[in-house]
């Protein structure tokens, strides 16, 4: 059975909350159950069917794109609301206020009359309408932003599930604005290969979001091109084989990702849509930058890559340079130099960062504890963990959730 609200949340995190939103807003926040069911007390609005259904709508709107969603209440009523989830159960929302967005005298009396129409009395119909701030469209998404991070922080939870909507919510308006792009610039008939070239150029100097948006662009285009399911998939595949090609081209110690790639590849295939292969070719794409970066794309000694590969394997364990260089039968000056001259950084270097790379990998996609994920990374010790995080990432495991949680700004 679905624990009350207000056990869910401590009276202090409620105070919290309650006080943080008002400064921000100026309004007054409060809870909403998982069924549109307002928790405020004393009930300010009627306890109707219509504002029930509205709030209910706004739950499912938040999860569906993963962020907090302004909607009208009531014809002239806005509110904004974020979903309160933790780790894939829903437990209601958390509206921020109510406001009136047109502050035209008509709209407050079409308001009151609705209200009333409702079983709202009038006096009060006509007390509440003029408590109620006024907004603009633009200050109401400010507002809704901050109430999703307040509330977020705040409390704790861990929004997985609309953490994955988010995600996919941006990549699908990215493949959008691609596309329409292609038909507004009428070339839509002609596969860029040049891209590949760029994409594989983002992916060696590491830059996530350039690889992004190079490869929703060419999604786009492949969209547009061969609309069918079957040609999108083989597509994709090739696009895969490529990467892989090249890497091994330009490196041949990059042959682990022959086989990280055939899984992948394998999930392409399973794709049921376009949406779903396209988000698949999106973590493929994200594996496979982790791959180039472990490796070291520029190493051409064999055994630098076989010290990557020893550090890839044993991480999650107590390994120095001594025992890397027991295992490979080198002596330790021989690995120490060999890897410095290679890639700029010591054995220890690597290992803090191979294991700081996993470390937050599970923070934005496992709902982990920070401790448990610490031991899970190779460190015994969480301050020693918080420390080397703190230093790769300018910020603590918690804090580095909270704003991998944080929605992005609006362009």
């Amino acid at each position: 059975m679905r624990q009350p609200m207000k056990r869910l949340l401590s009276q202090r995190t409620l105070q919290l909350l309650q006080s943080t939103i008002r400064k921000q807003s100026g309004t007054r926040p409060y809870l909403v159950g998982p069924n549109g069911n307002s928790l405020r007390e004393p009930e300010y609005l009627p306890d109707a069917e219509e504002l029930r259904r509205n709030r209910l709508y706004a739950i499912h709107e938040s999860m569906k794109l993963g962020e907090a969603v302004c909607f009208e209440l009531s014809p002239g009523l806005h509110a904004w609301l974020v979903a309160m989830e933790h780790k894939h159960i829903v437990h209601g929302g958390l509206i921020g206020g109510e406001t009136l967005c047109n502050p035209q005298p008509q709209t407050a009396t079409q308001l009151q009359k609705h209200l009333e129409s409702m079983g709202m009395d009038g006096v009060r119909a006509r007390e509440y309408i003029a408590r109620l701030p006024v907004l603009s469209n633009a200050a109401m998404k400010v507002a809704a932003a901050e109430l999703r991070t307040t509330f977020y922080a705040v409390s704790g939870w861990q929004p997985l599930q609309m953490q994955d909507n988010r995600l996919r919510s941006e990549q699908q308006r990215q493949l959008a604005l691609a596309i329409e792009e292609q038909k507004r610039r009428g070339d839509a008939a002609v596969y860029p290969f040049e891209k590949e070239r760029i994409l594989l150029s983002l992916i060696k100097t590491g830059d996530r979001n350039g690889a992004r948006k190079a490869l929703n662009e060419m999604l786009a285009v492949m969209y547009m091109t061969s609309p069918k399911l079957g040609l999108l998939r083989a597509r994709t595949i090739e696009l895969m084989g490529y990467l892989t090609r090249a890497a091994l081209e330009d490196s041949p110690i990059m042959e682990p990702l022959i086989e990280r790639n055939h899984a992948w590849m394998g999930r392409l295939i399973e794709a049921p849509d376009f949406e779903n292969l396209s988000r698949t070719l999106i973590q493929a794409l994200e594996d496979f930058i982790d791959g180039i970066y472990l490796q070291g794309f520029s190493n051409g000694n064999p055994h630098v890559g076989k010290v990557l590969d020893y550090i890839a394997s044993h991480y999650a364990q107590p390994i120095s340079l001594k025992t890397i260089a027991a295992a490979l039968n080198l002596s330790t000056f021989r690995v120490a130099h060999l890897v410095r001259q290679a890639t700029g950084n010591t054995v220890l270097q690597l290992i803090q960062q191979t294991r700081i790379r996993h470390a937050r990998q599970l923070l934005e996609r496992t709902d982990k504890s920070c401790t448990e994920i610490g031991h899970e990374v190779g460190y015994s010790n969480q301050s020693y963990f918080i420390r080397h995080f703190r230093r790769q990432t300018g910020c603590t495991p918690a804090r580095y959730r909270q704003q991998f949680l944080k929605p992005p700004r609006p362009a």
